[in-house]
């Protein structure tokens, strides 16, 4: 049965355990969109010594669950911060998706935008900086978004290498009181209330650019 003194008191370890969620969500995707930028770059840069290496790198990392990264970069890390060494690892698996997403803006981009750039004499780097990069991020906001929500949703897995993220809290907070019914289900209702009206905007973004 619900036993409300046992969720109260669940309650405040549980929002606890929200903030390094979040704090790993925001931290992780801010080197996944960097490093998923200069992935899809170096996979574009015509040099198949560069090109080849990275992109089996990426098809790995793409491949391989996330679990098992964080496990494997805790073993070979051994004295890193739990939550750097997460943020790092999620940042990179997520980066390895976020390529392709780049990838496929940078594609999209009309061909007479090159053209333009080239009669105009423009140095490459700025054709990319001022021209491409503004074009190509706009049409893939709301996929970075979906994947912004779906790493959010992950983070309970750096409960594996320690991490005091929100399930991990509630677990602990479980086993202790024997209450794991309400603190799971508390931490399963903050998920859903941040996940939740986060995928509407998304969702709202991706209407409106699609017009």
């Amino acid at each position: 049965m619900w036993d409300m003194d046992a969720a109260r008191d669940a309650l405040p370890v549980v929002l606890s355990g929200f903030g390094v969620t979040l704090l790993a969500t925001v931290l992780g995707f801010a080197v996944a969109v960097v490093a998923g930028l200069a992935v899809a770059l170096l996979l574009r840069s015509g040099r198949r010594w560069i090109a080849l290496p990275v992109g089996g790198l990426a098809a790995f990392v793409r491949s391989t669950p996330v679990m098992v990264q964080l496990f494997a970069a805790w073993v070979l890390v051994p004295g890193l911060d739990p939550l750097t060494l997460g943020v790092l690892v999620l940042g990179l698996h997520y980066a390895t998706y976020l390529s392709e997403v780049y990838r496929a803006g940078i594609d999209a981009v009309p061909k007479g935008q090159w053209e333009a750039c080239t009669a105009l004499s423009l140095p490459r780097r700025r054709t990319w900086r001022a021209v491409v990069l503004p074009q190509a991020v706009r049409k893939v906001l709301p996929a970075l978004g979906n994947y912004a929500v779906s790493m959010f949703k992950e983070t309970p897995f750096l409960s594996v290498i320690t991490v005091n993220e929100m399930v991990h809290e509630a677990s602990a907070f479980g086993s202790t009181r024997f209450a794991y019914l309400e603190s799971f289900t508390l931490a399963a209702a903050v998920f859903l209330l941040a996940s939740w009206p986060t995928s509407l905007l998304v969702r709202r973004l991706e209407a409106r650019l699609a017009h």
